[in-house]
């Protein structure tokens, strides 16, 4: 009896222990899952790798330690065991500290209702306004294949300048969006990941505009590398494009 106790206490300890020693925790619960498996994954060098995982059976809560010294984007993914043809991911950004993720199994991603992270918050305000400019454009593309299979020269011409148009606004609105959270790091992850091709002073204007903290997180070093990377492409491509001439 005593040796069960003081593996209880061994146990409790190291638990304790592990939980002391992660920097961000995740709680949650998925309405209607009854049996599959929960990963926490980011990327890591282009490959997404898993954090932790743990197996859903009867309980739909979860909960995620792991360490995270900065705000960062993470998955939740779940792999189903259910009749449900495919598994579900859904991206947030995690902040150190406590988080907590409700959803259901019927609709993983769109329901999912994340707290916790200031970062987060941004994200979904920002795709709240992308989604308007996504269904724009949708309705574009639609529109400009119609047009291009009637071989009406003028509607193509206007809708592929529509199309144009909207890219640009919906770059503009990345890049004010970013500057008007510079003291987030959402800033700089924008940047990189929605208009990575976007002309460099923008990219330039983002960065110069973050907050001291956020230039040395890693979505900031990201862009800061990223700027670098271009302009010397961009460089080596204007020194060929002048010796081709010259020759």
């Amino acid at each position: 009896m005593r040796i069960k106790f003081t593996l209880i206490i061994i146990c409790l300890t190291t638990l304790v222990a592990c939980n002391k020693d992660s920097d961000f925790t995740l709680t949650g619960k998925i309405n209607g899952l009854k049996k599959g498996k929960l990963y926490l994954q980011r990327v890591e060098d282009t490959t997404l790798v898993n954090i932790d995982s743990l197996i859903v059976e009867g309980d739909s809560e979860f909960e995620f330690y792991a360490k995270l010294k900065e705000p960062q984007i993470l998955y939740l993914t779940l792999e189903k065991v259910d009749a449900y043809e495919y598994d579900d991911r859904i991206m947030f950004f995690a902040e150190p500290g406590e988080m907590t993720l409700n959803t259901s199994l019927k609709n993983f991603e769109s329901q999912a209702a994340i707290t916790g992270s200031e970062n987060q918050i941004k994200l979904e305000e920002y795709n709240k306004i992308i989604r308007r400019f996504n269904d724009e454009n949708l309705d574009l593309i639609k529109k400009n294949f119609e047009a291009r299979k009637q071989e009406t020269e003028d509607s193509i011409i206007y809708y592929d300048q529509k199309l144009q148009n909207l890219t640009k606004r919906k770059y503009l609105y990345t890049v004010n969006f970013a500057m008007n959270n510079k003291q987030f790091e959402i800033a700089p992850y924008l940047a990189i990941s929605e208009i990575f091709d976007a002309n460099l002073k923008y990219l330039d204007t983002i960065y110069n505009s973050l907050e001291p903290k956020v230039k040395k997180s890693k979505y900031g070093s990201v862009l800061k590398d990223f700027i670098k990377d271009r302009k010397t492409s961009d460089n080596e491509e204007a020194t060929t494009t002048v010796t081709t001439v010259e020759e």
